[in-house]
């Protein structure tokens, strides 16, 4: 038992870069989807069904996007993509290259999130505001994401944890990190205490993300 657990230990330098890869990855991809993926989903239901800028046509056009590209597999959409990450970075290798469909799988998954966060804020409220005079771009900044900052925060939770679950599939066609790691040791070279130290490490890491995000989102919480 001592013995596979110091050749953990003599992987340590490898399991430091692979936590590096992997906090590029999640970074990376987090940011890219919160921010575009934020804005497709204000866009989504802003389009809706008697919303601020309805627009049926655009909005089953978006829905059906969103769907559609949720559907990919993500290895499939690693593989796909692997000439426009080669374009992007250079590579079709690695933490950064693994971003680019870490990111677009993000984008669309957050504007899901998003829109379904926006669809519980009362339409009392933004018939409130609308009354008041309030400018679109105000009930959008002040109105709709401040109803919804706190499951807001709970979304985007559950995206970082999506990403590291997605990042760890990465290392199946040379994304890096933690996953990687484990499927290069712990699968390929026999070695199951690299699989369980890899195993522990992720559950860590998840448990650490949930909860700070409860915690943030309950501070939020002010109903």
């Amino acid at each position: 038992m001592n013995e596979g657990w110091d050749s953990v230990w003599a992987l340590k330098d490898e399991f430091i870069q692979a936590i590096q890869d992997t906090a590029i990855m999640v970074g990376v991809a987090s940011s890219v989807g919160i921010i575009f993926g934020g804005a497709l989903g204000i866009w989504l239901y802003l389009s809706g069904d008697k919303q601020l800028f309805q627009n049926r046509g655009l909005n089953a056009v978006l829905n059906w996007i969103i769907s559609f590209m949720r559907a990919f597999p993500f290895v499939i959409l690693m593989i796909a993509l692997m000439p426009v990450t080669r374009a992007i970075v250079g590579t079709s290798f690695g933490p950064f290259a693994a971003s680019v469909a870490l990111s677009l799988a993000a984008i669309f998954y957050f504007a899901r999130l998003m829109e379904q966060n926006l669809n519980e804020v009362p339409r009392g409220v933004i018939e409130a505001a609308e009354a008041m005079g309030t400018p679109p771009r105000q009930i959008i900044t002040k109105v709709l994401l401040n109803e919804t900052r706190s499951g807001l925060v709970l979304s985007i939770t559950m995206l970082v944890i999506a990403v590291l679950g997605e990042s760890a599939a990465a290392g199946l066609i040379g994304g890096g990190g933690i996953g990687d790691l484990g499927i290069r040791y712990g699968h390929q070279r026999y070695m199951p205490e690299v699989m369980y130290a890899v195993l522990i490490l992720l559950t860590a890491i998840v448990i650490v993300i949930q909860t700070t995000g409860n915690k943030v989102s309950k501070a939020l919480n002010k109903r």
